[in-house]
């Protein structure tokens, strides 16, 4: 991270490097993470430490990940954060005929670094601007014992699966306490697979199946959002996001649906925070993600058997359904300097019982998240900020997951997680 250094009155802090900096940071990190499926459980330190809630809540300046309306609400500032994550996955095997049996540690890489910037910047009293980079999420599993072993898979398995977007923001209050925020979504993706060879015989392209290296692909989309005061004590919010067409993996265009196709999935939800003393703030979001509507995520196995291999038109994929996603949070103002967080999360489970033999690679299963925050003000415009979380242990236990063919039986995948981050604000 950027060191900050004190300045003598007058002075001009380094504003431009510490912004490209903290997004060389973002761009060149490893974004793992699997908490609301794939997507982050939350946007900036503050949000976080309060279960993720921020579609009403806006706190520091990456609330516009959220809802990009809240740029009006936030003044000047710079936010910068870093994030240690720690996922917990594995799979079990039992009954298979194919000698797939055993337990598996998917565990081979770990800790990740996740780093994250956000600027706004008031243009007018009623005009603001501001920019977000961030990991929207990812996915990764790395077993050093390859589960497929005994079907002649060669070398380690898992997956790396990495969203970082890039979200310009323009926000309008258009009446007093009514804003309105739109965001272009740049999407940069990178995934590589390793260990998966026997499935590549039932691909269209097998020599673009797997151990292909890290493929990138980008697209855009939009962001759209609402925030308003409704009463003294009542804000309330919205915000929908397009599916991002990307362009296609084309090192693995015979493992995704539709030649290497993975899009990022429509998303959108509401929010309301209530200050019923000036001291407190609850907060809570609904958020609704499309998981299914993108082939190679929510395709399901099954279609192998009915002619269309991988990689084909409406081919096989993880076979992850959409989730319902509840956030609540409450802030809590202890004194001039310090600030205070909690939160809880819960999430659908994407993956379905008789879809968990192709998610020993992504198993993104967790349904709840607990966080604590706080926030010690170091002077007038400089703020730290951090927070812990922690997603205990998810399984699901298959059933009819493993098609005949692979041997029968039933693959268990589980996932747990623990984070600690932090973050600098700075008030320009």
């Amino acid at each position: 991270m950027p060191t900050f250094v004190t300045r003598p009155a007058g002075a001009r802090a380094p504003r431009a490097a510490l912004a490209v900096s903290a997004a060389t940071l973002v761009l060149f990190a490893s974004p793992a993470q699997a908490t609301d499926g794939y997507f982050l459980n939350g946007s900036g330190a503050k949000a976080k430490g309060a279960g993720g809630v921020g579609i009403a809540m806006p706190q520091d300046a990456l609330a516009i990940v959220a809802n990009p309306a809240a740029a009006t609400s936030l003044g000047h500032r710079l936010d910068i954060g870093v994030e240690l994550f720690v996922p917990d996955r594995g799979a079990e095997i039992a009954g298979n005929g194919a000698g797939l049996d055993g337990r598996y540690s998917g565990n081979g890489s770990n800790p990740f670094v996740l780093p994250e910037i956000g600027y706004v910047r008031p243009l007018a009293d009623r005009v603001a601007l501001g920019l977000a980079i961030n990991g929207n999420g990812g996915m990764n599993t790395h077993y050093k014992t390859n589960p497929f072993a005994s079907f002649g898979a060669e070398g380690s398995a898992g997956v790396n699966l990495q969203q970082i977007q890039i979200s310009p923001t323009l926000a309008v209050e258009v009446v007093p306490g009514h804003s309105l925020g739109v965001s272009p979504v740049i999407v940069l993706q990178g995934f590589e697979m390793t260990g998966a060879q026997p499935f590549a015989g039932y691909s269209q392209a097998p020599a673009n199946f797997t151990n292909r290296g890290t493929d990138w692909s980008a697209g855009v989309g939009v962001r759209l959002g609402y925030l308003g005061q409704v009463t003294r004590f009542l804000k309330v919010g919205a915000f929908y996001q397009s599916k991002v067409k990307t362009g296609d993996f084309d090192r693995y265009a015979g493992l995704f649906a539709d030649g290497g196709s993975f899009d990022v999935p429509e998303a959108w939800g509401l929010g309301a925070a209530l200050t019923p003393v000036p001291a407190l703030t609850l907060g809570a979001d609904y958020k609704r993600i499309n998981y299914g509507g993108v082939a190679a995520v929510g395709n399901p196995i099954d279609v192998l058997f009915q002619g269309r291999p991988f990689g084909s038109e409406g081919g096989p994929g993880f076979g992850w359904r959409d989730v319902d996603v509840w956030k609540l949070g409450a802030v809590y103002t202890a004194s001039d300097r310090l600030t205070l967080r909690a939160g809880y999360g819960r999430s659908d489970n994407p993956v379905p019982r008789a879809q968990t033999l192709l998610n020993i690679f992504a198993p993104g299963v967790v349904r709840s998240h607990y966080t604590l925050g706080a926030t010690f003000a170091l002077s007038d415009r400089t703020e730290v900020t951090g927070y812990a979380m922690r997603a205990p242990r998810q399984t699901v236990r298959g059933e009819g997951s493993i098609p005949a063919p692979f041997g029968g039986g039933e693959a268990d995948v589980s996932l747990a997680e623990t984070s600690v981050g932090f973050s600098l604000g700075l008030k320009l």
